[in-house]
């Protein structure tokens, strides 16, 4: 790829295929396309239903690239009796109402319903995953241009009328490619993700007792003793939580005030919504968090953890600390993870408008524990199935960091 001058930027992207030279040209969407709109059968005739014709609804597009299967399908009657159209392979699904611009890619041909104006390339002159690389585009002309009083709505008519810069049909497939590329390698990373996910909740239900049982289903080689009933405050030196009331902010503060919507995926997430306040507002209890404290939210949202890692924070009150100290912390942090857990969490809730999980709940609530060596083996394996877990998170993260750059610098 090569990256373009200043003085020519306006006609071609800033960042272009080696052999392309051409400005883009400005051209109407309707030019390049046909904007097709559906329609649905009489739902009252069944003559009309579960046929061979796939026909989508809005709620079915946004999640992959192309689609080949819907959930509802119709008849070729049904198809006659409606205004829906066969829509050909490659076509891109676009929903115009009810969340305008989730779009999808036709690997089957299919029909829609009437909550799209699905954009079928004209042949030698639109690429379909170029056009689709572009979503984002079309979804804001949609939400801009769409009207409507009681949902807001974008016509076929207004579709075609989108100005849209492209350059020649060759270019258009090369960039198509090369997204296409870029996607398929970022959903590969996140099915990785999603099955690192699965595997670490499947072990969650297998590596603790449940039920009332006194050993797990699954545990690792040479140890066999029963685990012991104990509960939580046992093996804690410190459980509270933060200041029930509001703190005197202050921009030139150096100490941030969290509560239990900080507390992300083991770590704590500042945001620029997260106030200051200075270091006199924090209490005695929040001087003492270590690296032996865990972080969970107890109001609201609850049961988010992380881990304190010498942050300079005021914990508020929906913020609860736990300071171990005669189990293993790593133990304890996947313990409290589970669903019997979770579960026990849930049923002993206080407050009707927002949830609330006292401290005495957590205090009394109940754990099988082993012997610290076990515990330490199960706390490090959850650690490192954590670490691998956050390391594809970041690995995917990255990659759709570069995609929105190479969106910004490669049309016009």
């Amino acid at each position: 790829m090569a990256k373009i001058d200043d003085s020519v930027k306006k006609k071609v992207p800033e960042l272009r295929f080696k052999g392309f030279t051409d400005d883009w040209e400005e051209r109407k969407l309707g030019e390049l396309s046909n904007i097709v709109g559906g329609g649905t059968p009489s739902t009252s005739n069944p003559e009309y239903w579960d046929g061979d014709i796939d026909w989508y609804a809005p709620a079915e597009i946004g999640e992959q690239s192309y689609v080949s299967k819907s959930k509802k399908t119709i008849t070729e009657l049904g198809l006659k009796k409606s205004s829906a159209r066969i829509l050909p392979v490659g076509t891109v699904l676009f929903t115009s109402r009810a969340g305008i611009g989730n779009t999808a890619i036709l690997a089957k041909e299919a029909t829609t319903n009437q909550g799209f104006q699905s954009i079928v390339p004209v042949q030698n002159k639109l690429d379909s995953y170029f056009i689709f690389s572009r979503t984002n585009e079309l979804k804001r002309y949609g939400e801009v241009t769409g009207a409507g009083s009681t949902f807001v709505e974008v016509s076929g008519k207004q579709m075609s009328k989108m100005s849209i810069m492209v350059p020649e049909l060759s270019e258009q497939q090369k960039i198509g490619s090369f997204f296409k590329q870029l996607d398929d390698t970022i959903a590969l990373h996140q099915r990785k993700l999603d099955l690192l996910k699965e595997q670490k909740k499947g072990y969650l239900q297998k590596m603790f007792p449940k039920n009332g049982a006194k050993v797990p289903e699954l545990r690792f080689t040479g140890f066999a003793d029963d685990w012991e009933e104990r509960k939580l405050s046992e093996g804690t030196s410190k459980i509270g939580d933060g200041l029930h009331g509001t703190p005197n902010y202050s921009d030139n503060g150096d100490v941030f005030f969290i509560n239990g919507n900080n507390l992300v995926n083991g770590k704590i997430v500042i945001t620029k919504e997260t106030k200051l306040v200075t270091e006199s507002n924090q209490s005695k209890d929040d001087k003492l968090l270590n690296t032996d404290t865990i972080l969970m939210s107890i109001n609201g949202t609850i049961g988010n953890l992380a881990w304190y890692n010498n942050e300079r924070v005021m914990l508020g009150k929906s913020a609860a600390y736990l300071t171990v100290s005669n189990f293993d912390k790593k133990f304890i942090f996947s313990y409290l993870q589970t669903s019997t857990i979770k579960n026990y969490f849930l049923n002993n809730l206080t407050g009707t408008t927002i949830k609330n999980l006292g401290l005495k709940t957590i205090r009394d609530t109940t754990l099988f524990v082993p012997t610290l060596e076990e515990q330490q083996q199960i706390g490090e394996f959850f650690w490192t199935l954590e670490e691998t877990i956050a390391l594809h998170q970041r690995k995917l993260d990255l990659l759709k960091e570069q995609k929105k750059g190479f969106l910004q610098k490669m049309f016009v």
